[in-house]
This record gives structure tokens, sequence and C-alpha cells, in this order.
């Protein structure tokens, strides 16, 4: 099965949605990353990614989601971009 949207597809649609949740340039965002910890992003800021993720995938992936209880096992740029990426690809 070929993918729906590779890996770099996938840190490029997170560092550009991060880059506007956050206001910072999306070259400064790196994978090791923590949201927390690294970019100061809060619990509103992960919500919103999440919205821009699925609104980013929707017209890849039908019914692409992220799921609540997944939310708070993403703790770094690295664990989104392979969440989204294995959904992604699984979902299609």
């Amino acid at each position: 099965m070929s993918e729906v949207i590779s890996r770099d597809e996938v840190l490029k649609i997170v560092r550009d949605a991060l880059s506007d949740i956050l206001e910072i340039e999306p070259n400064t965002i790196t994978e090791g990353q923590s949201f927390a910890d690294d970019l100061e992003a809060d619990s509103l800021a992960l919500i919103e990614l999440v919205e821009a993720l699925e609104e980013a995938l929707s017209d890849k992936v039908a019914g692409f989601a992220i799921e609540d209880e997944s939310l708070e096992d993403l703790k770094t740029v690295r664990d989104a971009v392979d969440y989204v990426h294995e959904n992604a690809n699984e979902s299609a």
C-alpha cells in the first residue's frame, strides 16, 4: 500500500500549524522539541494544533481525527508527526 501522505509532508503541516499558533518561525521548530517545555505550548495551543491538523488532512484522508485520549501521549513534535503519519496512512 502506498502512503497517502509522507512523513516529511506531515512534519511540514505540523511545523506550519505550530508556527501560526505559537507565532514563531517554522524553521525554528525541531522534532525533538517538547510542546510544553521547549515551545511553551499550553493545552489550548495543543487543541488548536489538533484542529489545524484535522483540517489540513481532511482533503487527503477522509475522516482523519486525533482522538482526545491520544492527545495526552503527544509530548513532542516527533510524537505528533509519528502519530499523524501512522494514523493517516492506516485510515486510507
